[in-house]
Order: C-alpha cells, then structure tokens, then sequence
C-alpha cells in the first residue's frame, strides 16, 4: 500500500487497516516457519505497510486530529 493511499483514509479506516495487517503478517510468518513460502518477500512488503500505517497513526496523533 503506498503512502498517499493510506494518507486518505479516515482514522477509522487507519486502524482497522493497521489491525489487519499485523493480522496478516502474523499468519504469514507463522506459514513461513512451517513451510517456506513461495514469495518471502511478502512478509517485507507487510512489515513496511505496517510502518507507513504507524507512521500516519503518529502523525495525526501530533496534529490532534485522531
């Protein structure tokens, strides 16, 4: 997900989008350690939305709009 996708979303939609990221990616690293996965780059690609999703979260923490 880029970065100016995530900047349009509500607070609402924020959070429950972070939510089921980290969702995700717990299940993918849980597959990952049973069987490897056929794209393991996957789980980078998670990790970083995550961090653009946090990083949106903070900011509008600063601001005071969430």
């Amino acid at each position: 997900m880029k970065q100016n996708v995530i900047i349009e979303l509500a607070n609402d939609d924020l959070l429950e989008r972070l939510e089921e990221e980290e969702k995700q990616l717990t299940r993918l690293k849980l597959n990952h350690a049973v069987s490897p996965l056929e794209n393991p780059n996957k789980i980078v690609d998670y990790r970083r939305t995550i961090a653009r999703l946090k990083t949106e979260i903070r900011k509008r923490k600063l601001v005071g709009k969430l």
